[in-house]
């Protein structure tokens, strides 16, 4: 299923304009993820992509739209901003279980847990001021996967 890469209404693949808005269809018309993606600029995506507990799901529409697949700087903010929820992920999965038999394991957690929403915070903070703030580890793990996509 097609969709217009303006206005996101269904478009046939034969079709060379819109039917709702008339916006020209060049080659196949876009994707769903390029629909969503359309009405931001690549500095709003790069933000979005920083949102806590929910920038991994903006992150990956941006990785799977056509408008930001070569836009080096945005695809960067998108897995950095995938690979920071992953280590959410852990902290609150994997370290809970690990440190269930202390007596009080939320005195250990609760401020690693609030660092990381800090973090997620100053990321989208100075990625709207933009900045590109290169977290230690995940910045590697984000400039090779950037790299690997090319």
């Amino acid at each position: 299923m097609a969709f217009c890469t303006k206005c996101g209404t269904e478009v046939r693949p034969q079709h060379h304009f819109c039917a709702k808005c008339g916006a020209p269809q060049t080659g196949p018309a876009g994707s769903r993820a390029d629909t969503l993606a359309a009405p931001f600029s690549a500095r709003t995506a790069s933000v979005l992509c920083y949102i806590p507990f929910a920038g991994w799901i903006f992150a990956i529409i941006v990785l799977a739209s056509e408008r930001f697949r070569t836009d080096r700087d945005v695809r960067f903010h998108a897995f950095q901003g995938l690979y920071l929820f992953v280590v959410w992920l852990i902290v609150d999965m994997v370290f809970d279980n690990i440190l269930g038999f202390l007596p009080h394991p939320g005195a250990v957690l609760r401020p690693l847990k609030l660092a990381m929403i800090g973090a997620w915070v100053y990321m989208m903070y100075k990625t709207n001021q933009g900045e590109t703030v290169r977290l230690p580890v995940l910045c590697d793990l984000a400039d090779r996967s950037v790299a690997e996509q090319r």
